[in-house]
């Protein structure tokens, strides 16, 4: 069974560092708690598969992505698909494509996760989340 791995926010937009939380709370229509990148109403959470970050050689958080994910490419969830993570849920709304930010944390790193970036969000059912939820695709 999917579960999360790891929970990160971005304290500011271009701050360059994400922050490592054990539980957060997802808020409808925003995104988790205090989290600068968050970009309602399409762009809110992003979920990247722990199993892709470790192809590439980036530990989770690196990438800025929201809630890391144990056990599942999330590269293969449908958009429209509705998942619950703890108390919250999120509908997948679209595929991040990698970005020349990832090209600033590594040379060559854009190329290296195409197709394993991972996959955005919104939240549609507020609720509290925490590292080691499993993950129910709805």
């Amino acid at each position: 069974m999917a579960a999360i791995a790891g929970i990160f926010t971005s304290p500011a937009r271009k701050s360059g560092t994400s922050v490592a939380h054990d539980r957060l709370r997802a808020i409808e229509g925003q995104g988790l708690e205090g989290c600068a990148h968050a970009n309602p109403p399409r762009r809110e959470v992003l979920f990247a598969s722990l199993e892709h970050l470790e192809s590439v050689g980036v530990q989770p958080g690196a990438t800025r992505e929201n809630l890391t994910v144990d056990g599942a490419d999330v590269q293969h969830w449908q958009i429209g698909q509705r998942v619950r993570v703890g108390e919250a849920v999120f509908e997948i709304t679209m595929v991040c494509d990698p970005c020349q930010r990832m090209d600033d944390l590594r040379q060559g790193l854009r190329a290296e996760l195409d197709d394993k970036r991972g996959i955005l969000a919104r939240v549609v059912e507020s609720g509290e989340v925490a590292v080691g939820d499993e993950i129910e695709l709805l």
